[in-house]
Parts: C-alpha cells; sequence; structure tokens
C-alpha cells in the first residue's frame, strides 16, 4: 500500500509539473509559418498573420509570456506530443479524428473552404466535375482528408504538398487544375497576388461536418488540464472582447469567422 500511494503522489507531482510548465517557463506556440494570412513571415523575417496576433492576445489575458516554434503543418502534432512545443496554433480545425492523438481548447473560429481553378474552366467542387483532374491540397491538412475522401474514389487525382506555396506555383504552370483551401488563405496567399490573375474560387464552400469539424482550435497533449481551462478563459475573454472579430475584420475582410 505504501508503493501505491508513492506511485500515485509521483504521478501527480509530474502531472502538476507538467500543467505549470506553460506558467513558468512561457507558453510556446507550434506554428507552420508558409500559410497567409493566418501565419507566415514579412519582409525581415518576423512571424505575423492573424494566428500569430490570436495567439499574442490570449497569452495577454492569460498573463503568459508566449515564443513560437515553426514546423511543417503535418508534423505538428507529432512534434507537440515530442514535447518540442507546448499548443499548437496554426489555423488546426478540430476533428474526431486529431482527438484520438490530442486535446483540444474551446472552437476559436471558423472559416469556409473552397475550391480555387481558372475562372473560366467550368470546374465545381464535386467529384463529377474534377474527374480526371488533379487537385492539390497541403499535406496532413483537412482538405487533403475531405479530397481523398470525397474525389479521390470517382478518379480525381489528389497531390499533396507540404508547402501550400508550392500548390499555387504548380497551379499556375498548369501541372494542377485546382486547389481546395481555407478562403481566407486562398484569398490573400493567392487570388490578391499577381500570380492569381485569371484564378478565383469556382462553387459554393464544401461541407462535411465530420471531417471539418466543430471550428478551429489551439492543440494541446492529452490530460493538460490546467493549461486547457486557463486557455479556455482566456479564448473567452478575447472573443467577448470582440478582439477575434477585429482579428477576422483586418485579416480577412467580410467572411464571417462566427464558430456555428
Amino acid at each position: 500500500m505504501k508503493t501505491t500511494l508513492k506511485t500515485l503522489i509521483a504521478a501527480g507531482c509530474l502531472l502538476a509539473a507538467g500543467s505549470t510548465l506553460a506558467a513558468e517557463h512561457g507558453l510556446r506556440f507550434g506554428v507552420e509559418a508558409l500559410y497567409p494570412p493566418f501565419e507566415s513571415k514579412s519582409a525581415s523575417g518576423q512571424l505575423e498573420g492573424f494566428d500569430i496576433d490570436l495567439g499574442n492576445a490570449v497569452c495577454a489575458a492569460a498573463k503568459l509570456q508566449c515564443s513560437w516554434v515553426e514546423t511543417s503543418f503535418d508534423s505538428l502534432i507529432p512534434a507537440l506530443q515530442a514535447r518540442k512545443f507546448d499548443v499548437i496554433n496554426s489555423a488546426m480545425n478540430v476533428t474526431e479524428q486529431r482527438k484520438q492523438a490530442i486535446d483540444f481548447t474551446k472552437a476559436i473560429y471558423q472559416v469556409p473552404n473552397r475550391l480555387i481553378a481558372k475562372a473560366d474552366s467550368g470546374l465545381t467542387p464535386n467529384a463529377t466535375a474534377l474527374a480526371g483532374k488533379r487537385v492539390g491540397v497541403l499535406q496532413g491538412s483537412i482538405q487533403e482528408n475531405y479530397a481523398k475522401a470525397h474525389w479521390a474514389p470517382q478518379g480525381v487525382e489528389v497531390v499533396a504538398y507540404q508547402d501550400q506555396n508550392q500548390v499555387y506555383l504548380d497551379l499556375t504552370a498548369g501541372r494542377l487544375d485546382a486547389t481546395l483551401i481555407m478562403a481566407p488563405a486562398g484569398q490573400s496567399g493567392f487570388l490578391a497576388h499577381p500570380d492569381g490573375k485569371g484564378f478565383a474560387f469556382v462553387g459554393d464552400a464544401v461541407q462535411d461536418e465530420k471531417i471539418f469539424g466543430s471550428g478551429i482550435a489551439f492543440g494541446l497533449r492529452k490530460d493538460e488540464r490546467e493549461l486547457k481551462q486557463r486557455l479556455d478563459a482566456a479564448i473567452t475573454q478575447v472573443q467577448q472582447q470582440g478582439t477575434v472579430q477585429a482579428l477576422a475584420k483586418k485579416y480577412f475582410g467580410d467572411i464571417d469567422v462566427t464558430v456555428k
């Protein structure tokens, strides 16, 4: 019985140590920095974008000092589990599949997902129209999951890339016919630039609640209950203060980001 008690005490100490790590040493956000306007780098090499400003606002509300660790999007969950940082803050949707591996804070915002193609291509985001076409997606993203679930079985070639910018390059070069992407990223990262001339969002936003989940949130390791509670309270504060809506207006224009 003494051994059991000692084991429980030791386990409790480890849990407490893990949950207070962020409070003592600051919060390390994991981010994929090649996805404007959510996160990217300025000409001077500084991180910028919606998620960067959002993370700083949440840290201020939670009274935490935050820093940033960069990695590719498909490496975010493994790197979180390996404790290379404390929280994922990189436009990651809450899905049942991801919840098997990690926990999430409350949903913070939500954005539509749309198909980009040549404006005169006649393409729409359905398997019949895209049959025989090549659609680029970000590797490890829910857009990849959607395209592989709904389109690939019907003869659509889904091509995954580690870098969304490479998707745009292959799209303009004619090596891809379309890309499925979060609407704000497609607008800011491609359509608003000279390379995006002649391209447009085609058709309506795609829908699948099982794949796209309940909104975008911060990702946490399992059982980080104290950190989750602290971040949830800070998120509620910045939502009630109108900070999320103000940042959305700044970076996304008139796109509604309200969590349904």
